[in-house]
């Protein structure tokens, strides 16, 4: 999330869960859960800054969608300034890496947010799972997606205007390039067929190529121009399309609307073809396994409750997919400054991870037609970001 959202603290109170293993059954599939108990905010909209040390990376078991368990619990850093994709786990379901992109030191007597530079390397096949490495990247690794083979990663690093290439052979994985960037960039995914890659270039408003030969990754200086200050990208699992989170207004939601780019990827080269208006602040982006439908995730005004385009919880919008045709159609309302979406694989359930709230809001799905089942996740504190495994 961008750092300039002005929220309020939830009520609610964070229960730890340390690195205690809630169960010892590795189920498929598997969801990824970052929190972060380091940045709240008050009602005008200052930041409240933590310490470090309470944060998580929760991975959880969606066998039953309606009612998740948490297998395991590790205490990693993690952080909610970025889009909330910065948690991932590979294609094999083997291993899962982790961006840590903003840390809290003390400056003087008052504590300050820092760039930090971690990459962690989680090892799903460990009964419990474990923190298998600790890698040093780029500065502010963020948004990151691992390779339809699974054996290569990218990140995109915010704070040093790069994207680096991980090499993964189970959890052995190490940074083996780095591909610098003209500014900033927030997310980096690839296309289903593992030989481009698309990259958010957020300050730039633009989407950009990549090619991917081999382990070779090579920026080609093709770049597309989005909606403002475009957060997040993801593909359709068929490869014809890819949308766009269009923050607007320097990435601070601000009671107007946005918008979600379609990009053309069958086009040569691509291109932009249409702009679909969402509601106030999209972050959090997921389009359906089945390709039929996508959620852009709307933090749909200020928390802040003084300002005038107060909402106290978040939304969805709900994109239905006709080829290359996407359209709203439909709001659905979830809880307080939602970020991460995540599709179950078989594509039945949706997700929504509620930051202030402290839960996920478990929705259904039948083709394009998404409900609330009325069902929260609670979590031992504040989810950042999420991701779904195989």
């Amino acid at each position: 999330m961008s750092a300039s959202r002005t929220v309020s603290p939830s009520l609610a109170t964070a229960i730890l869960l340390g690195t205690s293993l809630l169960s010892s059954v590795h189920a498929k599939p598997l969801m990824i859960v970052g929190l972060d108990e380091k940045l709240l905010w008050d009602d005008n909209g200052k930041p409240i800054l933590a310490a470090p040390g309470k944060d998580q990376v929760l991975i959880v078991d969606l066998a039953a969608p309606e009612s998740p368990k948490i297998i395991a619990s590790l205490p990693l850093k993690n952080s909610v300034v970025g889009p909330p994709v910065n948690v991932a786990i590979g294609p094999t379901g083997t291993v899962a890496l982790v961006a840590d992109s903003v840390d809290v030191v003390k400056d003087g007597d008052a504590p300050k947010q820092v760039l930090d530079n971690k990459i962690y390397v989680i090892d799903l096949q460990a009964n419990p799972p474990k923190l298998a490495a600790t890698l040093t990247g780029g500065k502010q690794p963020s948004g990151l997606s691992f390779s339809p083979d699974g054996k290569m990663a990218l990140v995109a690093n915010r704070g040093d205007n790069s994207i680096s290439v991980l090499s993964i052979d189970g959890s052995n994985v190490k940074i083996t390039d780095t591909v610098a960037m003209p500014d900033s960039v927030s997310h980096v995914t690839f296309t289903p067929d593992g030989k481009r890659a698309l990259v958010a270039r957020f300050p730039a408003h633009k989407i950009s190529l990549l090619d991917i030969a081999g382990d070779k990754v090579t920026y080609r200086k093709i770049d597309m121009p989005t909606g403002q200050w475009p957060y997040n990208v993801a593909v359709a699992p068929g490869g014809n399309i890819a949308l766009t989170s269009d923050n607007g207004n320097a990435g601070a939601s601000d009671g107007s609307v946005d918008t979600a780019s379609v990009i053309d990827l069958e086009a040569n080269p691509p291109r932009i073809i249409d702009r679909v208006v969402v509601g106030d602040g999209p972050e959090g982006l997921a389009i359906s396994p089945k390709g039929d439908v996508a959620v852009s995730v709307i933090l749909r005004g200020s928390n802040m409750k003084n300002a005038y385009f107060y909402e106290r919880n978040g939304s969805i919008s709900v994109l239905k997919i006709d080829g290359k045709k996407v359209t709203k159609i439909q709001d659905i309302e979830v809880g307080g400054l939602p970020e991460a979406a995540v599709f179950t694989p078989d594509g039945k359930y949706l997700l929504v991870g509620n930051y202030l709230t402290q839960d996920f809001s478990i929705l259904k799905v039948d083709g394009a037609n998404v409900t609330d089942t009325g069902k929260r996740f609670q979590v031992p504190g504040h989810p950042a970001s999420a991701g779904m495994g195989p």
